[in-house]
């Protein structure tokens, strides 16, 4: 099958907000495309978005496709499939990368199952391998292997991809920015009536955090997260937990990293009491510096750690506070 056309990607944006898995996304595409000798597309939904196309444009999107509508302000399935599905019709593009956030998983299949396409969920690499494919690497059987999964006989290759897997990285291009109009039936934009909407604001902000200090079920309990907690305190870090420490009711759910929860990079990154399942090093093997403290000398999260530190937690975390202090003299 010969493959040509763009690398295309759904722009997901609430309330005039882009989403940062887009930015991502983009970013990804613009290696993708290079790597093809083709040019990256993109297409966003909503009610008065053209304001957002420049910022689109910053993140290296060569052609940008665009439909307004007041009845597009909020997500609803069938508005947007029926724009989607038109976008995609007029670019004809190879590859098609969404979010895996709850509206990109909710769209993506709707327009592959339309497109008589494969569809690859929940990916955390993706690169072009023989033939100009695209290789959907995500984990299988429990994070236990990575698979890699190819479309070799439809197109375009489509895939949602997890939020905080792709490094942003701006390259501006001079878009091409194309207006879509899309007649919109009373029958599409009613069959779902949003009556109201109330916004869970986000206490716990780990993908901004550059220190990062977690732990797992090596503390113990609720109680042992305590020293984590003044650990972090002091070094203005956030704190994270394994999804065994998460089960066992040690912290919230949000502060939960790894396959399952949040994939992070932070600039620093404290493993404390952490075995190192695959799970969990899924979501924050790519931090820049790694810290890992464990009694198990073999414990699997040496292979990944920057700095080994076999002790207890409970002798070396208050040393390293009071190391940072003494440097603070």
């Amino acid at each position: 099958m010969k493959r040509t056309g763009s690398v295309m990607v759904f722009v997901e944006q609430q309330e005039g907000k882009i989403n940062d898995v887009s930015f991502e996304l983009l970013s990804k595409a613009s290696k993708l495309a290079e790597d093809l000798d083709e040019k990256v597309s993109a297409f966003i939904i909503g009610d008065r978005v053209e304001h957002l196309l420049d910022e689109i444009s910053e993140y290296g999107a060569d052609k940008i496709y665009y439909c307004e509508d007041e009845e597009l302000k909020y997500y609803k399935t069938k508005p947007y499939f029926k724009v989607g599905k038109k976008i995609i019709r007029k670019e004809n593009p190879q590859i098609i990368l969404y979010g895996a956030t709850k509206i990109g998983r909710d769209l993506a299949p709707r327009l592959a199952s339309y497109l008589y396409t494969g569809l690859t969920a929940d990916c955390t690499e993706l690169k072009i391998g023989e033939e100009n494919m695209l290789y959907q690497i995500r984990p299988a059987f429990g994070g236990n292997i990575r698979a890699t999964i190819i479309s070799p006989d439809y197109l375009p290759q489509m895939a949602t991809v997890r939020e905080g897997v792709m490094q942003k990285k701006k390259n501006k291009k001079d878009s091409e920015k194309i207006k879509v109009d899309v007649k919109l039936e009373e029958s599409e934009v009613n069959d779902v009536r949003i009556i109201d909407r109330s916004k869970k604001v986000k206490k716990i902000n780990l993908k901004d955090k550059e220190i990062i200090i977690s732990g797992g079920m090596g503390l113990g309990s609720k109680e042992g997260f305590d020293m984590i907690f003044e650990f972090a305190d002091m070094l203005n870090a956030e704190v994270g937990a394994t999804r065994a420490a998460v089960d066992a009711g040690f912290v919230e759910k949000e502060r939960q990293i790894g396959q399952t929860g949040t994939t992070v990079r932070p600039k620093l990154y404290f493993a404390i009491g952490i075995s190192g399942a695959i799970q969990h090093r899924a979501g924050m093997e790519d931090s820049f510096k790694i810290v890992a403290v464990n009694t198990d000398p073999d414990a699997p999260i040496f292979d990944v750690a920057d700095y080994k530190i076999v002790g207890d937690y409970k002798e070396v975390v208050p040393n390293l506070m009071n190391a940072y202090e003494d440097l603070k003299k």
